[in-house]
């Protein structure tokens, strides 16, 4: 299922500074989005008003704008092209007294104007027809109700406000406490059902979500004969595939693709149940099996979880289909089944690097699956880095030196059907958590941590950080290498730095020294120093991407280890390194060529005289 953006609270001036504040702790896990140059300390700093604006509408991204109406209209008018997709966009003043739903009025606006207006004595500014005339938007039903033809939306509104009445067909609460012209004889339809009927600009169909799929298949069946059955399933109960609230089965297949598949074609997540959970059912089934039950512990796959999605007073309305390979069963439930309420999720697990702590430099995939998460595992100062990123997610902090701990806790975690994030600072796969994640997965052969989704994402690393920060020293050939001894023993480091001086290549340290551990860095400048210039540039970088951030260019001869702490990365180029200054400041960059130069000159020819 798709995960809303955290809201963002567009602020252009400090002077509209406390109507941000008070909107951030209406929506606590919003983010405050600051002008750079104009507004202090916001969460997220951006240069260019439109084109940032854009990139969240895109994103769909909820907007708050503290600002005039015409500067969102004006920054957003390109990046409008549909209506049924558009986020809730609001414009709201700078003291708050009036808040302007702008765009998404049936997606969440109005109903966040009412609530904004609500909260801190503001008046909202509605303006759409529907929600002034009937006090209802048809077309934003609530959670468990879909409206099937949103296309017909605009004419049926229209004729309605030209005074048509009503005909209802089956019934639905939100509708009947609405103020909308009813009549036996109406010239226009509302029509809730369950079955594939078609609307038009004179008939709404809306579809409450209380049909509940349960399925099962052989290991690595084909995703289309899965999704074949299913789909026949339904054509032949008369149900509409709007009507299906969940796909679900043992929590045994949680990694079989061909339900994964099935449920994406249905726009949702499929959901998982325990043997146990199912076996509960067995009562209720049509096809009870003892085979099955040897097999994984319940008497019936497909109908117990359609059945235990669906709840006690459900019915099974399709007992179990077979196809060569798959299941299917679908049990009606009396009231619409929230998604978020049934079974378990497959277990995520994202291993997440969030670059050296600024949030300008954590990618936009590394956000995003940090607030797709429930569960934050990391170093406890990695999680303090996120500062509101963090909020409304479960915390797990463990501390330094408790690295297998910790990434055993977020794979069981994750085991138990949680979305978590195992985090670190800099890049996560480099001198970082992945590869334990995979070392013990690989060690100990757990089904449950078999069946995980996992997805790596890179951060900046603090390699690259400071080479951005110092210039471009990392323009020719490169290694890194950690000074710890505490996994590595000494000599193979010693023998790793001899390799690097004797290839010249620029040569970054992580991990340089520790309070207890001070001669390692002496000993890779004495190594560095018998194979290359003493002026050759180092780059001492200290906490960088922070406010007490230090980036210093000295000689290699002049590198004193003893001024050197565990938050810096000490970079030393090769022998073709140089530095230049540039006006701005005097600022000194280092930089290692690699012969573009010499290779865009343009070529001489002795001339004949």
């Amino acid at each position: 299922m798709e995960i809303t953006p955290p809201t963002a609270i567009i602020l252009l001036n400090n002077s509209g500074r406390a109507t941000a504040d008070a909107l951030a702790k209406i929506y606590p896990e919003a983010l405050i989005h600051g002008l750079a140059g104009r507004v202090d300390n916001a969460d997220i700093t951006f240069q260019q008003t439109a084109v940032h604006l854009q990139e969240l509408y895109k994103s769909r991204t909820p907007i708050l704008g503290i600002c005039a109406s015409a500067i969102l209209v004006r920054c957003l008018a390109p990046a409008l092209n549909d209506k049924l997709v558009e986020p809730p966009v609001l414009a709201i003043s700078d003291t708050g007294s009036m808040i302007v739903p702008l765009l998404g009025g049936h997606h969440g606006a109005n109903d966040m104007a009412r609530n904004i207006a609500a909260k801190i004595d503001g008046q909202a500014a509605i303006t759409t027809a529907s929600d002034v005339h009937y006090n209802i938007a048809l077309d934003n039903p609530p959670t468990g109700l879909v409206l099937a033809n949103p296309e017909d939306m605009k004419l049926f509104a229209g004729k309605l406000l030209n005074g048509e009445t009503i005909k209802m067909v089956g019934e639905h609460t939100w509708l009947g406490t609405s103020d909308l012209p009813f009549s036996s004889d109406g010239i226009l339809t509302i029509h809730v059902t369950t079955s594939p009927v078609q609307g038009n600009e004179t008939t709404l169909v809306y579809h409450p979500k209380t049909m509940c799929i349960g399925v099962g298949c052989e290991r690595h069946a084909e995703a289309d004969e899965l999704l074949h059955l299913v789909k026949a399933a339904l054509n032949e109960n008369n149900i509409s595939p709007l009507a299906v609230a969940v796909v679900s089965t043992i929590d045994l297949k949680s990694d079989e693709h061909a339900v994964h598949a099935t449920a994406k074609h249905f726009g949702m997540s499929p959901k998982f149940f325990s043997a146990n959970k199912l076996e509960v059912e067995a009562d209720r089934l049509e096809n009870p099996s003892d085979v099955v039950f040897a097999e994984v512990g319940c008497h019936g796959v497909s109908e117990g979880a359609a059945l235990a999605a669906a709840g006690q007073h459900s019915k099974l309305i399709v007992p179990k289909n077979k196809s060569k390979r798959a299941t299917v069963a679908i049990a009606e439930s009396v009231a619409p089944v929230s998604h978020k309420m049934v079974g378990k999720i497959q277990g995520k697990l994202s291993v997440i690097g969030i670059g050296p702590g600024q949030d300008a430099w954590r990618t936009p995939e590394a956000s995003h699956l940090i607030s797709e998460a429930t569960d934050l595992v990391a170093y406890g100062l990695y999680i303090d880095l996120l500062g509101k990123t963090a909020h409304g997610k479960t915390r797990h902090d463990f501390g330094l030196g408790e690295e297998e701990k910790r990434v055993r806790f977020a794979l069981d975690l994750a085991a138990e059907g949680k979305n978590v994030a195992l985090i670190s600072s800099g890049d996560i796969g480099i001198y970082a958590m992945a590869t334990l994640v995979f070392e013990l997965i690989k060690r100990e052969e757990r089904g449950e941590w078999d069946r995980l989704d996992i997805q790596v994402t890179p951060g900046i690393s603090a390699l690259q950080a400071a080479a951005a920060r110092a210039g471009a020293p990392l323009g020719h050939d490169f290694c890194t290498i950690s000074l710890s001894d505490l996994l590595t023993p000494w000599d193979a480091i010693e023998k790793r730095l001899k390799a690097a001086a004797m290839g010249d290549f620029v040569v970054a340290f992580y991990n340089p020294v520790s309070m207890k551990r001070r001669t390692q860095l002496h000993a890779a400048k004495a190594i560095l120093l018998d194979h290359r210039p003493d002026t050759t540039p180092v780059i001492v970088a200290r906490n960088l991407g922070r406010d007490d951030e230090s980036v210093q260019i000295m000689p290699l001869i002049e590198l004193d280890p003893e001024k050197v702490d565990m938050l810096t990365l000490v970079m030393v180029g090769s022998s073709d390194s140089q530095i230049t200054t540039t006006n701005s400041g005097l600022k000194n960059w280092a930089y290692t060529p690699r012969g573009y130069a010499g290779k865009m000159a343009p070529a001489t020819k002795d001339l004949d005289i």
